[in-house]
């Protein structure tokens, strides 16, 4: 059902004349319509768009991003960066000249000199370490802020053009938004600083070694090149696992919110073992695809004995034949300096921080960019769609935009046909509705009542175009209703659901929304016709500020349906609209839509509206019957037993 703030009302020609007062449109008598199946719950979630299997492509757009959108960020945190990797350069050295020149000659004052030279270099890099991390943030915040609005956009035109109700997939939207964009913020913040380090550290433990002992430099870079190469090889595997252990996640929350959705049908129909046994089953997949992935985790934890540890046993055991060679005690001291204290931290930060943090990163925006994405044009039971309309008050108002794919016969009146609609939650279920026939004339107010779950609100979505049946076909004013766009919808309806939205800002915005260029003599004339007239003076007039939390659930509905009355749509569905007004103030506002040009469809619970509607649509569960409630009551025993607490007097309170 659409929120009645969307632009969810669309009519653009000018209002045709409603019968007069004295007369009624023509009715029909008593039909049995079709046959209906109750409606259990909402429509199933649906399968999840399929993620591009370019898990690194990804990753390296939202780095590529990080880079060209934070420049002058990226440069300062390289220069920080630099500057900290002074202590990997100087280490070994340092070391070398201490042992050589100090130690052996037994002057350890020179010894201490410089080792005080290696610890300066350390205290210099750890205060430009330091000064990395505000960079950073210059560069990884407004990424986070970036991809959030990207997702959120995403999300919101993929939920606009679905038309449709929202489903168990908001938990997924909940997971993306918090631990898939705060993984990709975290595994960035990783790859800028860990990568950058290592890179330059392993550089500078090279370009060291060279210098100082250049007999040793192949038992450094060779096993450095094997474990690289072995990092590089064993990447798609650890990739494809944490892709997995992802959408375990993801299915696990899916499935609660299900199972939590459809609690209460669950025990109803004795389903607490198969359900149970659903859950179950979803969590060993998620350990199981974690336990995958800690195996890689561990296989990962061999290369830095192979890039690190290796090259330490093969320099201790050249170590004899390096100084025959020439190496001094001191430089083969300082080589181990170079492999214990400067590469191995560094190698295994890569191995295992970025790693997991690449992965994380690569997989997470891989899913990211995929729900990131608009929705694309699509075919539907309805007819082509656009993917996103992007409908706003103005796009409503403006009359002079054909109907795409049905030129010629766009919308004229309220009027509405439906022709052999059928409607199921799924394939397997029972069908809400099937072969439904109904047609309703311009001016005409429809009652549509039946007891709690047998498909009034799906009926509401179909009329307004929202959820495209099964088979069938939806006429709306004189056009079919397949072709028309989401911005063309909304000239031709308005749907306002029981649980009214109004956002913050002026109450003139709220109620000009669907009319942006209504006068305000107009604006009153709808507040004075619903009775919102004591509402807007406690607010303090049109412009005064809104905050939609301080009003009550009444109060909300009340702006709605001023904004609806207010809309050019010829045809107004009223989905429980008034649940929260008392019976006169339902009165009053089924009397304001009564006066209104177009047709009015009243979804409800209560006897009332029945009573004062030109005729009913009844739904119990096995037939639909339509014609007015007097005749109802006398052939229909499943209307006079919901309504018959009342009998044939529902003028009264309801």
């Amino acid at each position: 059902m659409t929120d009645d703030t969307t632009p969810a009302v669309r009519a653009a020609d000018p209002p045709a004349r409603r019968p007069s007062p004295g007369s009624t449109p023509a009715r029909a008598p008593v039909t049995p319509v079709t046959r209906t199946a109750p409606a259990a719950h909402e429509d199933a979630a649906p399968a999840a768009d399929p993620v591009p299997r370019r898990p690194a492509r990804a990753a390296t757009e939202v780095l590529r991003s990080a880079f060209t959108e934070s420049r002058p960020a990226i440069l300062r945190l390289l220069a920080w960066t630099l500057l900290s990797a002074l202590p990997a350069l100087v280490s070994g050295k340092a070391m070398a000249l201490a042992v050589d020149r100090g130690f052996l000659e037994h002057r350890p004052g020179q010894a201490m000199c410089w080792l005080a030279v290696f610890a300066t270099a350390a205290l210099i890099g750890a205060w430009a370490t330091r000064q990395t991390y505000p960079q950073l943030a210059h560069v990884v915040e407004p990424m986070r802020d970036r991809l959030v609005r990207r997702l959120v956009s995403g999300l919101l035109h993929r939920a606009v053009a679905a038309r449709g109700r929202p489903d168990a997939s908001a938990a997924t939207a909940v997971a993306q938004l918090t631990r898939q964009v705060e993984a990709v913020r975290d595994a960035t913040a990783g790859q800028l600083l860990i990568v950058s380090h290592f890179a330059l550290t392993a550089v500078a433990v090279l370009g060291g070694t060279a210098m100082l002992a250049p007999a040793a430099t192949p038992l450094i870079a060779v096993p450095l090149l094997l474990a690289l190469t072995g990092f590089a090889a064993t990447t798609p595997v650890t990739m494809r696992r944490q892709r997995e252990a992802f959408a375990a996640d993801e299915d696990l929350a899916r499935l609660c919110a299900d199972t939590l959705t459809a609690l209460r049908d669950i025990v109803t129909c004795g389903a607490r073992r198969p359900t149970e046994q659903d859950l179950l089953a979803a969590i060993a997949a998620g350990v199981r695809a974690n336990r995958a992935l800690a195996v890689t985790a561990a296989v990962r934890r061999l290369l830095v004995a192979l890039g690190a540890h290796l090259p330490l046993l093969l320099v201790v055991l050249a170590a004899p034949a390096l100084v025959r060679r020439g190496l001094t005690p001191g430089e083969v001291m300082g080589v181990l300096a170079y492999l214990t204290g400067t590469l191995e931290p560094a190698l295994r930060l890569l191995v295992q921080g970025v790693g997991s943090s690449w992965l994380r990163l690569a997989v997470a925006a891989e899913r990211l960019a995929a729900a990131s994405q608009p929705p694309p044009t699509s075919v539907d039971a309805y007819g082509p769609r656009t993917g996103v309309d992007g409908v706003d008050g103005a796009d409503i108002m403006d009359g002079e935009h054909g109907v795409d794919g049905n030129r010629g016969h766009r919308p004229v009146d309220g009027s509405v046909r439906l022709r052999g609609i059928s409607y199921s939650y799924g394939a397997a279920a029972d069908p809400v509705f099937d072969a439904l026939d109904l047609t309703l004339h311009d001016g005409e107010h429809l009652a549509v009542v039946g007891p709690s779950g047998v498909g009034k609100s799906t009926l509401a979505d179909v009329l307004a175009g929202d959820v495209p049946p099964d088979r069938g076909n939806v006429v709306l004013g004189g056009a079919a209703a397949g072709p028309l766009t989401a911005r063309e919808l909304a000239r031709v309806r308005v749907l306002l659901p029981q649980d009214a939205y109004v956002f913050a800002g002026e109450l003139q915005e709220n109620l000009r929304w669907l009319c942006p260029r209504a006068p305000e003599r107009d604006v009153m004339s709808a507040v004075r016709a619903l009775g919102a007239g004591p509402l807007v003076e406690r607010l303090g007039g049109l412009e005064a500020t809104v905050d939609p939390a301080a009003l009550s659930a009444g109060e909300r509905q009340i702006i709605a349906l001023v904004r609806a009355h207010l809309s050019p749509a010829r045809l107004v569905i009223l989905d429980e609209a008034t649940r929260h007004l008392d019976a006169q103030a339902e009165l009053h506002v089924e009397e304001a839509f009564r006066t209104r040009p177009g047709t009015v469809v009243t979804i409800t619970h209560r006897p009332g509206p029945a009573r004062r509607a030109d005729r009913v649509l009844f739904l119990d569960g096995d037939r639909a019957l339509v014609g007015t409630h007097s005749e109802l009551l006398a052939t229909a025993p499943g209307y006079r037993a919901l309504v018959g607490g009342h009998g044939g007097d529902l003028d009264s309170t309801d």
